[in-house]
């Protein structure tokens, strides 16, 4: 095998010309596990660029809120992008070869995105605080321009976040094995197979992973927590329900992403035994199944949607 060498700080770098992924080892239904994941992706695409045409043909649905369910749907698309289509490739078509270079460019856009998908919970959250605990001044502090600075803002961090967690694994050396024990080309299975010091991606994998998830955890679970006070504090029971109700499909997408990610973080943590392909198998889905329930989840749940997906299947019915 030959390897890319370059010199840096007066030491040999070492860089493999690719990687191979591994993971399933010992996974018996394989095939149909992926061939599942393809639907899944199937679904993703249609129902989230569905739901993206519905707003953005409908001037009504230009509010804040229905940007930043825009912006979910972008960013689920994306991410199921960035993993299912290789996971296909690699274990149904039995191509589990990877560049240096793309191997480089998955990592990037998948933690660039997986990272946008618990910030996007967060601006929706911030969306439900505004609109339940200040609605007389939403005016003030939820506009569209608002609401597209935060996105922006949210989109401009991680993309710089990313690209130096990302650059810093050229500093690494690789000079024993290649074989990467997971769905893709992810950053610690990676890391961990350099034969030099691997401190600083270490660091930085451990910190991005706290902050990023506990970040805007922390700040959904305060939003929640100030709608509830709020909520508690009207006279009608009416209005308590009207209101709770607008709460039920993002509360959903949160139980979704969060509860599967926060268990296996917890699980690996604790108990040291678990099985590598059950911990990759429960990875995958955690990372898969959110972007695929998430518009199903709004086009139910949501009136507005579910008024103008109706309107749009009759339409076609009656169409010649």
């Amino acid at each position: 095998m030959s390897f890319l060498r370059t010199v840096l700080n007066n030491s040999v770098i070492i860089h493999p010309p690719g990687f191979y992924i591994i993971g399933f080892q010992s996974f018996p239904y394989i095939s149909i596990y992926i061939i599942f994941l393809a639907f899944v992706y199937v679904v993703t695409l249609v129902f989230n660029s569905l739901l993206i045409c519905i707003i953005v043909c409908d001037r009504s649905l230009h509010t804040p809120k229905f940007l930043a369910v825009v912006n979910l749907a972008v960013v689920d698309i994306v991410l199921n992008t960035s993993t299912i289509p290789s996971m296909i490739k690699t274990f149904l078509f039995k191509n589990n070869f990877i560049s240096f270079n793309l191997c480089l460019l998955q990592m990037y856009v998948y933690y660039v995105f997986v990272s946008l998908e618990s910030y996007s919970l967060a601006v929706l959250a911030y969306d439900r605080l505004i609109a339940i605990c200040l609605p007389l001044r939403q005016n003030l502090f939820n506009t569209l321009r608002i609401m597209f600075c935060i996105i922006g803002l949210t989109w401009v961090y991680n993309l710089i976040r990313v690209a130096y967690s990302t650059a810093i694994m050229t500093r690494l050396s690789f000079c024993n094995s290649v074989r990467v024990f997971s769905y893709f080309c992810d950053y610690a299975p990676v890391f961990r197979l350099a034969c030099n010091d691997y401190t600083l991606q270490w660091s930085m994998a451990s910190t991005s992973s706290m902050v990023n998830l506990m970040g805007p955890f922390t700040f959904i679970l305060l939003s929640y927590t100030s709608i509830l006070v709020t909520v508690f504090r009207m006279k009608s029971v009416g209005s308590r329900l009207k209101a709770l109700a607008t709460c039920i499909e993002h509360f959903i997408l949160v139980t979704v992403f969060f509860i599967p990610i926060f268990t296996i973080f917890l699980i690996g943590l604790y108990v040291r035994s678990i099985d590598p392909d059950q911990r990759v198998l429960s990875l995958s889905l955690a990372s898969c199944i959110p972007p695929c329930i998430n518009p199903i989840v709004y086009s139910l749940k949501t009136k507005e949607i579910k008024t103008r997906a109706l309107a749009l299947v009759h339409r076609m019915k009656i169409s010649p």
